[in-house]
């Protein structure tokens, strides 16, 4: 395949990008990067031990591997629900990049989703709806392409497919 630019996948924590991303990977023979799995690896610690140093701390070392994983080319990106709170973030992956909102309800990313390990996730469904309703205009506004995940691994993937094959 002769792919010309990154897929990246944005959206809320619990959409289902890494999901996502994995099959799209597989799927096409793409080397996959999830930017949380990145740091993790980087630091040693899980994303919620990481948030204990405060978020500002997090989104530093976010940035820094976006820097690094944006670099690539023709790979699949996973990217952490909040990479779109920084510009800088997302001219990095936008540069080299066909960004891919993957947009699910809150409704569905509460049933289906375990919080043990989100730090953003576990406070509250209020809160879950409040952090929709600020980072869906920026989910919107970033990306090139929006694919709802209403459940259906095979059309979300499908839909996906159609993108790569556009940009061939």
């Amino acid at each position: 395949m002769n792919l010309r630019k990154n897929i990246v996948l944005i959206g809320m924590p619990g959409s289902g990008k890494t999901t996502i991303a994995k099959a799209i990977s597989r799927l096409y023979g793409l080397e996959l990067y999830d930017t949380d799995e990145y740091i993790e690896k980087k630091e040693g610690k899980i994303i919620s031990d990481i948030f204990k140093n405060g978020e500002k701390h997090f989104r530093k070392l976010e940035t820094e591997a976006v820097k690094d994983i944006s670099s690539k080319d023709a790979v699949v990106i996973s990217t952490g629900g909040g990479v779109i709170k920084s510009p800088y973030n997302m001219e990095l992956l936008k540069r080299n990049g066909l960004i891919v909102f993957i947009n699910r309800s809150v409704e569905d990313i509460i049933k289906d989703v375990d919080t043990a390990n989100r730090p953003l996730l576990n406070k509250s469904k209020d809160n879950l709806h409040k952090l929709y309703n600020e980072r869906y205009k920026l989910y919107k506004e970033y990306s090139d392409y929006e694919v709802i995940n209403d459940k259906n691994l095979k059309v979300v993937i499908d839909k996906i497919s159609d993108i790569i094959r556009e940009n061939l």
